[in-house]
């Protein structure tokens, strides 16, 4: 008995993955090398997102609002932010310098539009940690208000998530706004970030 039922569940097993293989090849067609580089060289083609990054290159002031504690006044700081494009229009990179609480602070945000996954993507590094802070973003209708969302490990453990809104109000100035929970608790507001286009 224990053999036939064992036969059963094998039987049902393979029909079901020879189901799903029937599905995939129908839903995923063979392409042949020169249809696939097709493909890829459309996916790599910059287009209006990467239009609207590449517009932000340049030099920038910024000015900082960062709250440690949502219940005292934020600490207030100045920078400067040097904006380019990388690799053909393909990515924005931000090259951020100044304090962090009256310590000496650098950061580089790279951001890109994903032409497969349809949506933004980030990474963050800085010379207070040693990780790579990751987020993935959509746009509003207009493509100006990007609004992100990550998470990253904390400190004993957990993990702590942000969202972040990123709006490019016109070609000389950009706000930064970001929220962030601990342990899945509430969601409180962390820094707030205005850049200024340096005129000359």
């Amino acid at each position: 008995m224990k053999t036939l039922q064992t036969a059963l569940v094998l039987a049902v097993s393979m029909w079901m993955v020879s189901s799903v293989h029937a599905d995939n090849a129908q839903t995923h067609k063979p392409m042949s090398p020169e249809e696939m580089m097709a493909v890829y060289t459309k996916l790599a083609t910059p287009g209006e997102p990467h239009k609207l990054l590449a517009s932000l290159a340049g030099s920038w002031t910024t000015r900082t609002k960062e709250w440690m504690d949502p219940q005292k006044p934020a600490v207030e700081s100045s920078g400067t932010a040097e904006l380019k494009i990388l690799l053909g229009g393909r990515f924005l990179q931000q090259e951020i310098n100044g304090t962090m609480h009256g310590i000496p602070h650098s950061g580089i945000w790279t951001i890109a539009y994903d032409n497969l996954l349809k949506q933004y993507v980030s990474s963050w590094i800085d010379s207070m940690g040693t990780g790579i802070f990751m987020m993935e973003g959509t746009a509003s209708a207009d493509g100006k208000t990007i609004t992100f969302n990550g998470r990253h490990a904390e400190i004993g453990g957990g993990q702590m998530t942000h969202r972040a809104i990123w709006k490019i109000v016109d070609s000389n100035t950009q706000e930064f706004v970001m929220y962030g929970a601990h342990h899945g608790g509430e969601e409180t507001k962390m820094m707030e970030t205005v850049y200024s286009r340096k005129l000359q």
